[in-house]
């Protein structure tokens, strides 16, 4: 089942969706973690039916989620140009999931600066070099261009081109949120043994309204800044295939080697 279909079960105006993960969506034992985190976007946008364009996002990957999970969604406040949305993912274990949705019109501002400093990209993958992940892991529903981790690289930043295989017809702000968490936690390139790893949260900030690029194509880079006492902490950003930045985040990754 492709993020489409999985999208098109929720009900617009609904306070609480029911809604079963596919073990093609897993990564172990839990969903891939932006996959929950879009069904809990796509719970939120439809909490209301005037809201405005996303500007930020707090997830908290609680627990596992497998399966069978209830989605709650609910307006902790509403002011003229600002709406917080706090959304709940419940599973057979509980609570697998928080998030806090920031809405936000926009408005004029003297502020415009830019400080993001821009990659040397990669050509972007041709059809006959694309792959795919296993079809009992969430790797399955994407494509990208080479082997997405090897350890021993003493590398403390990964970044590769991703798409979705089945992206048409997608809300850009959901095609976004599903594929910016695709990478492994950048701190396995440092790692030189085998252990288990796992995001604990994931703040998220956007920096357009309406997202585009070339052919599903999203250039994903993740880099570690601090690792110690089996934790690290990680700089994300996603671009287009223009070159423009269209995503920032952080993440707090448990480390279990």
């Amino acid at each position: 089942m492709n993020l489409a279909s999985l999208l098109a079960q929720f009900t617009h105006g609904a306070k609480t969706h029911k809604i079963s993960i596919p073990p093609s969506w897993h990564q172990g034992r839990t969903a891939y973690g932006g996959l929950s985190s879009v069904l809990a976007y796509q719970a939120a946008k439809l909490v209301a039916g005037d809201l405005p364009p996303l500007q930020s996002a707090q997830i908290a990957f609680v627990g596992p989620l497998a399966g069978d999970i209830e989605i709650s969604a609910h307006i902790l406040r509403r002011g003229k140009n600002t709406a917080f949305i706090q959304v709940e993912v419940k599973g057979a274990d509980g609570v697998g999931l928080t998030c806090n949705f920031i809405f936000m019109n926009r408005r004029d501002s003297h502020l415009s600066y830019t400080n993001i400093a821009a990659p040397e990209f990669p050509p972007i993958p041709s059809a006959d070099s694309a792959r795919s992940g296993p079809p009992e892991f969430f790797t399955g529903h994407m494509q990208y261009p080479d082997k997405r981790l090897e350890l021993g690289l003493a590398t403390n930043r990964l970044a590769s081109w991703h798409r979705l295989t089945e992206h048409e017809g997608l809300d850009p702000i959901a095609e976004l949120i599903c594929i910016g968490d695709a990478l492994p936690p950048s701190a396995m390139g440092l790692m030189t043994e085998k252990g288990m790893v796992s995001s604990m949260n994931w703040q998220i900030n956007m920096l357009t309204d309406a997202p585009t690029t070339e052919n599903g194509w999203w250039y994903l880079s993740s880099e570690t800044h601090h690792a110690a006492n089996g934790a690290s902490s990680q700089y994300m950003t996603v671009w287009n295939t223009r070159g423009d930045a269209v995503l920032t985040g952080m993440q707090s990754v448990a480390i279990f080697a």
